[in-house]
């Protein structure tokens, strides 16, 4: 665990040293859990939202998109339940002053139970080597049963606080397990009490005319409000849907793991809106496609997992997560969840306007049943980071920092580089780059030795160097280098537009899908 740890946080640092992430307002000392994207992470998160919205709006011909307002009418909230349920279980340590979330305490021990369960399977597979059945071990070890049990008596009691939303119990959980403050090391534990995690402000010039409104804490709403004006402008016809990109604010007391929970943060949403009755078909078909989607990027089909959810949101009938296998264990990067009628219904209610669906086929009118599939913009970044950084041992004992990016997200996709700064080369160089540059992100560099210069594109994960030398200048070619083979390839000028673009290309990564 120290280990991953300390990957992880040189992770972090590389981010930061190359233009990935920024700790926002850090001249004045940071804003804790907010950041800034730099140069490159632009690039990469703008590429990551590309490849989401082309293949919900390119791939399927009844998905299109909106784009509506972070600020939207107070009763909005109050009707989608997250006025009154929109909270998280908090508990204060009375020694060190600091304010956690009970399950995620509750959540860290389980995690740790995990731990020694994996370090125990290690040591036996390190131990039998060829001849080591996993599944035999895990099924006789006694500790390793023991730690099993210990975790799944755990995990049910936790589960059914959760369910019943028992504050008491999930303390006594916290209290019984001897759960202790990371900073003071006490268990001088308050009660668990709920926050309510949506950021409230004035809307109006005076005082007394003033509304009080939130910063939205999902995109999805936006689009439950919006739905029967995209249906009849768009002549949409069930089973349909609609995809949003944007901002989502909330009031994260327990914000941590860099980018990963943050209070400013952005959603890929798309709301599939179907027959009452088939919404669990459409469940199970969107659930597979949407792995689909994330396995398309190469990044290991074994880093991915499903998670049902055993306690279901209040107006869910079926839900799971697409769990990601960062540096600190598996995480939710993206949620499935069959939403039943409930946000339309109550957006019925709440407005007092009729927005149900006419259905030509079945000559009837009937409020929809949503599949939503929702995926965070940063923790999807910051899935393909961890996946692609890799510390790379070389011949010879040097070592190499590299970004094994999918190349379609890669920042800049190529890099032109003069093998010297005379003799006509950088002038090559630049007309390569005024080339390349219309259809690819190219980036030009004549500083440091060439050596030097790959490193930094290594680094920065792109896929592509083309180093303009002396018989450039006498046959046209170039030498074309691969980052994650090192390869090097004499290539025509003239073929360098079909090379790069048959790896690059996100329409390459979208025929994947179909």
């Amino acid at each position: 665990m120290a280990q991953q740890d300390d990957v992880f946080k040189k992770i972090v640092s590389h981010a930061k040293e190359y233009g990935f992430v920024f700790p926002s307002s850090e001249i004045y000392d940071g804003l804790s859990a907010v950041y800034d994207y730099g140069q490159n992470g632009v690039e990469l998160k703008n590429n990551i939202k590309r490849y989401w919205w082309d293949s919900m709006t390119l791939l399927h011909e009844n998905i299109v998109g909106i784009d509506s307002a972070i600020f939207m009418h107070p009763t909005i909230w109050k009707a989608s339940g997250h006025v009154d349920a929109f909270n998280d279980p908090l508990i204060d340590n009375r020694d060190s002053k600091k304010r956690y979330r009970a399950d995620v305490l509750i959540e860290d021990q389980i995690a740790k139970i995990d731990d020694k369960i994996a370090k125990e399977v290690a040591k036996a597979a390190k131990r039998f080597g060829e001849a080591f059945d996993e599944a035999q071990f895990r099924a006789t070890n006694t500790r390793v049963l023991e730690y099993q049990a210990k975790r799944d008596a755990l995990h049910e009691r936790f589960s059914q606080a959760m369910n019943d939303n028992n504050l008491d119990e999930l303390r006594q959980i916290i209290l019984d397990e001897e759960i202790v403050c990371p900073i003071s090391g006490t268990k001088n534990w308050t009660e668990v009490r709920q926050f309510n995690l949506m950021f409230k402000t004035e809307m109006g010039s005076t005082a007394d005319g003033a509304m009080n409104v939130y910063l939205r804490p999902e995109t999805a709403q936006g689009i439950f409000v919006n739905y029967l004006n995209v249906q009849k402008t768009g002549r949409m016809r069930i089973p349909f849907g609609i995809a949003q990109i944007g901002k989502a604010f909330r009031n994260e007391i327990v914000a941590r793991q860099f980018i990963f929970r943050m209070r400013e943060f952005e959603q890929m949403e798309m709301q599939f809106f179907v027959r009452p009755g088939e919404e669990l078909k459409w469940f199970g078909q969107w659930k597979e496609w949407r792995l689909k989607w994330h396995k398309a990027l190469g990044m290991g089909d074994e880093k991915y997992r499903y998670h049902d959810h055993e306690k279901l949101a209040h107006y869910a009938n079926a839900a799971t997560d697409i769990e990601f296998r960062m540096p600190f264990g598996f995480k939710e990067v993206e949620g499935i969840h069959s939403r039943t009628n409930f946000d339309l219904s109550q957006h019925e209610k709440f407005s007092g306007k009729k927005i149900q669906y006419f259905d030509p086929e079945l000559n009837e009118s009937y409020t929809p049943y949503v599949i939503e599939t929702s995926i965070g913009v940063d923790r999807m970044f910051l899935s393909v980071l961890c996946s692609a950084y890799e510390e790379e041992q070389l011949p010879g004992g040097d070592t190499r920092t590299v970004l094994h990016l999918p190349a379609p997200l890669a920042p800049v996709k190529c890099a032109v580089l003069p093998l010297v700064r005379k003799d006509g080369l950088p002038e090559k160089a630049r007309e390569i780059v005024d080339d390349l540059k219309f259809d690819f992100a190219t980036h030009y560099e004549e500083k440091d030795a060439i050596g030097k210069r790959y490193r930094r594109q290594d680094a920065i994960g792109t896929p592509f160097c083309i180093t303009v030398d002396h018989q450039t200048l006498e046959d046209n070619t170039v030498t074309l280098r691969e980052r994650d083979s090192m390869e090097q390839t004499r290539v025509n000028i003239a073929d360098l537009h079909t090379l790069i673009h048959d790896r690059v290309s996100l329409s390459a990564l979208l025929r994947k899908l179909k």
